[in-house]
């Protein structure tokens, strides 16, 4: 699994935005610091960084009539068998919440979606100033 560029998340079907959520939750839970290829970026950064990611999946679900638990809506929140984080400071990313996120891994998930049948336009991510600040 992978977390999809951010820029991707309002054209994802509905099978890879709940897979995303799925995704999130695991991550911020036990599997937080547990090595894969696809997603050990997100490991460098802050657990507060998955928990925005994690928020624009819930915003695009809840647009389309999912109902995802409230208590992700919590930063802290790690799941049923993970403690909460005691402090988690808030941080305020510019751009994309995961810089990792560029034009180059736009341009791998749109590849990698189109090989499962699933086409983005192709104007997405053009002009936009957050993808412009983390160019490759």
């Amino acid at each position: 699994m992978r977390l999809w560029h951010e820029c991707l998340l309002p054209y994802l079907p509905d099978r890879q935005l709940l897979g995303q959520h799925r995704e999130c939750c695991a991550l911020r839970g036990r599997g937080w610091g547990r090595r894969h290829r696809t997603v050990d970026y997100v490991f460098i950064h802050s657990p507060y960084c998955l928990f925005l990611y994690h928020r624009r999946v819930m915003n695009e679900m809840e647009c389309r009539g999912f109902q995802p638990g409230a208590e992700w809506r919590n930063p802290k929140y790690r799941g049923r068998f993970m403690k909460p984080y005691e402090v988690l400071e808030p941080i305020c990313p510019e751009g994309l919440i995961f810089p990792e996120h560029n034009s180059s891994y736009l341009r791998e998930c749109i590849h990698n979606l189109k090989s499962k049948g699933i086409v983005i336009p192709d104007d997405i991510g053009k002009n936009r100033k957050d993808i412009s600040k983390n160019e490759d």
